[in-house]
């Protein structure tokens, strides 16, 4: 069979015999008994999932994970849900069945719905393979196990399967569909597994058969010998070993400093070589609630982040949450297109003793700690509201404050937006999303996602060479930073900070220390002037 073709999201090489994910549970002829029975058989269901998905979530590696696996515990226990299995159930339909027929409805919904909603049509399927499999006593869908590391392919990964991969077992991931800002890219980066997504291909690849991927450029070489299997492995090995191995902050080959952040939920997520924080996500702390955690508990909770970091940079963003990624204390109204709708700092607007709350428990763990604490306000989009984040911040007692350039508007207004900000942070994945037009999660659309898009670099030159106007700082927090050389790209246009999850920091430290500020830039003039994604990449090869 020859190479098949997908989107690198992962960075890294592995190489080893394919296994694919178990098949969801076959629905059975229906076989309705008693109202009260299957009823109690769907409670029961729910029991048994949410507390299998719960088990995961306490026993993830990060809370990216972890928080991703609890936003499926609260659509398994929504209460809408039940109400619609019940009235199924009394209408005469089996639980399996009844499960099946309600969440087809709501993911109906939520693909009608886009934006965020439309990226969790995939968990609502894993939950549907999960009820019925618990309806019937059959054991959870899940992850293959030969006894020896593979290379996983699947049609697209589940949360709850995502989690629990082992980077000792699980060599490499190849998916049939997904985007590079999927839950499946997100956490295979977080793990540091090499993977590969919208390789169509794939799935007709026989099981046990070698191959090799490539995470950066998407190439799958498919039936390859032992012999080049084992050299790929090692090569990969060598290089891990070279990127460890290294230390220190981050800079070019000739000394121009270029800050290497860590992106993190809370301080489970840090490790010992950070340099620093570029984006602590807040959101983990709101989950599973009916009302909002209280000062003390959010005080608490800031603290430990920053006491862990004495002396070094932590960049908090405030609550990113709202009509596309719903909270039910914030009791928001349902909106047309909640991905264009009231999100991030908009929620202000509503909900303004939510960003006043949390504004004050900053600072005053802030004020506990040694931490260089900054905070930023996601979905900006004008100069104004810039502005008015600013001296809400200043009036909390937090001196630094910047916003998150993820709207086009705010990054083609960037020099008007800095005059009443300390910094900017780019945050590429919804910049690209907002900037193509492309939902996230569109697979059809995934190639308007990839970060070399060449009217993403330039919007990102636009908002570096505002900031080196003014004299104030430009960061890059989006997964695209992660990428080693596309951060050569980021470091020739300007761009002061990189932060990424933790485990990719080392690869993008050897990646810029092995050119100089000078090579860097030529390698970004490239990329600008390029037409397409491709020659874009290709231009720093």
């Amino acid at each position: 069979m020859p190479d098949v073709k997908g989107i690198g999201v992962s960075p890294g090489a592995a190489a080893g015999p394919v296994h694919r994910l178990a098949p969801p549970p076959a629905l059975p002829a229906p076989a309705f008994s008693d109202a009260l029975a299957e009823r109690a058989r769907f409670v029961a269901a729910v029991a048994s999932v949410s507390g299998d998905l719960n088990r995961r979530a306490d026993g993830a590696r990060d809370d990216v994970a972890a928080e991703v696996l609890r936003a499926q515990v609260l659509m398994v226990e929504d209460e809408t849900l039940l109400e619609a299995v019940v009235a199924l159930i009394d209408g005469g339909t089996d639980a399996p069945h009844a499960a099946v027929e309600a969440l087809a409805v709501h993911r109906a919904a939520f693909e009608a719905a886009g934006g965020y909603l439309a990226e969790r049509v995939s968990d609502l399927d894993d939950l549907r393979d999960r009820l019925v499999a618990a309806c019937l006593g059959l054991p959870m869908p899940g992850l293959p196990d030969p006894g020896h590391p593979y290379v996983l392919i699947a049609r697209d990964l589940a949360p709850a399967d995502t989690a629990g991969l082992d980077p000792s077992q699980v060599l490499g991931l190849v998916t049939a569909e997904g985007g590079p800002t999927s839950h499946t890219a997100i956490l295979a980066r977080t793990l540091g597994i090499p993977a590969v997504v919208r390789c169509a291909d794939i799935l007709s690849v026989p099981d046990g058969t070698l191959v090799s991927l490539d995470g950066a450029s998407g190439l799958v070489s498919v039936g390859v010998s032992a012999s080049d299997a084992t050299a790929v492995n090692a090569g990969e090995q060598a290089r891990r070993a070279r990127a460890a191995a290294s230390s220190g902050p981050g800079r070019t080959a000739d000394g121009h400093p270029v800050a290497l952040l860590a992106n993190i939920g809370s301080a489970r997520d840090l490790t010992t070589d950070v340099e620093g924080v570029g984006l602590f996500r807040t959101e983990l702390l709101y989950l599973d609630r009916t009302d909002p955690p209280t000062l003390d508990e959010q005080v608490a909770a800031y603290r430990d982040v920053f006491a862990a970091l004495p002396g070094r940079k932590v960049v908090v963003r405030t609550l990113d949450a709202g009509a596309d990624k719903p909270l039910p204390f914030l009791r928001m109204a349902e909106e047309p297109n909640p991905a264009l709708g009231v999100r991030g700092l908009r929620v202000a607007r509503h909900n303004p003793d939510v960003l006043t709350t949390q504004l004050t428990a900053i600072a005053t763990a802030a004020a506990a700690t040694t931490a260089e604490v900054w905070v930023m306000a996601p979905m900006v989009a004008t100069a104004a509201e810039a502005s008015a984040f600013a001296a809400a911040c200043r009036s909390a007692g937090l001196p630094t404050a910047g916003v998150m350039i993820e709207v086009p508007a705010a990054a083609l207004r960037a020099p008007s937006v800095l005059r009443g900000v300390d910094f900017l942070s780019l945050g590429t994945n919804d910049l690209s999303q907002y900037t193509f037009a492309a939902d996230r999660m569109c697979g059809d659309l995934a190639e308007l996602l990839d970060h070399w898009q060449p009217a993403l670099i330039a919007l990102i030159a636009a908002c570096a060479s505002a900031g080196a106007e003014a004299g104030k700082p430009v960061g890059v927090c989006g997964e695209s930073a992660a990428d080693p050389a596309f951060a050569l790209v980021l470091a020739g246009l300007g761009i002061t900070s990189l932060s990424m999850a933790p485990r990719s920091i080392p690869a993008v430290r050897e990646a810029l220390a092995a050119h100089t500020l000078d090579e860097c830039r030529t390698i970004a003039k490239a990329a600008l002037a390029a037409d397409t994604a491709e020659a874009a990449r290709a231009a720093a090869t």
